[in-house]
């Protein structure tokens, strides 16, 4: 490709990369996906091992370079994107919340949610690195009481990131949040570029 920013998206329509379509198609980035079927397993091919040894979607590529794991791929794509404004900067006063909710996203509410989903318990809470499923969410809606996006009136790529996954944990009847939060997954699910990502994954 030309586009010196282009991006391949190794995707699957059910799966996590979803977010990260959105993303894309917030950033006006140039891309193309590959699709993976994860029904005949070909996460699990060693042509996509080598992409990501973990057999976990997503993953992005970029000229010579691959990343995997959602904070790195947000915080990655809308830097590479700067002219999109999804990406607070170095001394921008809100780049610290800006990586602190991308962090907490996959080091809290994903073990938390999956504790969920599985009916377990959380490990004590003394060696727990998230607390608890409820602690998790407790603080996510605290935050979004407080304005419209994480960063208060300011969307970022770490909006993009959580509207779309509070948004499934909703339809996948794992949580019920308060007013505020509801209204805040139905502001990210109204932005021209999630309907532009879910008229891509009708045709994928």
């Amino acid at each position: 490709m030309s586009d010196q920013r282009h991006i391949t998206l190794f995707h699957n329509p059910r799966s996590r990369s979803r977010g990260v379509l959105v993303l894309l198609e917030e950033l006006g980035a140039s891309y193309d996906l590959q699709i993976v079927n994860l029904e005949k397993g070909e996460q699990l091919a060693p042509a996509y091992l080598a992409i990501n040894p973990m057999g976990k979607i997503p993953a992005i590529r970029h000229g010579d370079s691959v990343v995997t794991e959602q904070g790195a791929i947000y915080q990655y794509l809308a830097e590479l994107y700067p002219e999109a404004g999804l990406s607070p900067a170095p001394g921008d006063a809100d780049r610290g919340a800006y990586l602190r909710w991308l962090a907490f996203y996959g080091s809290a509410f994903e073990p938390a949610i999956i504790d969920r989903a599985m009916k377990r318990d959380a490990p004590p809470r003394s060696i727990s690195p998230y607390a608890d499923c409820a602690t998790v969410l407790q603080v996510i809606d605290a935050q979004l009481a407080k304005g419209d996006y994480l960063l208060g009136q300011r969307c970022s790529a770490a909006d993009v990131l959580w509207g779309g996954a509070l948004g499934w944990m909703v339809d996948f009847g794992l949580i019920d949040p308060p007013a505020s939060t509801r209204a805040y997954i139905a502001r990210m699910a109204d932005r021209p570029a999630f309907a532009r990502a879910e008229a891509t994954n009708a045709k994928a």
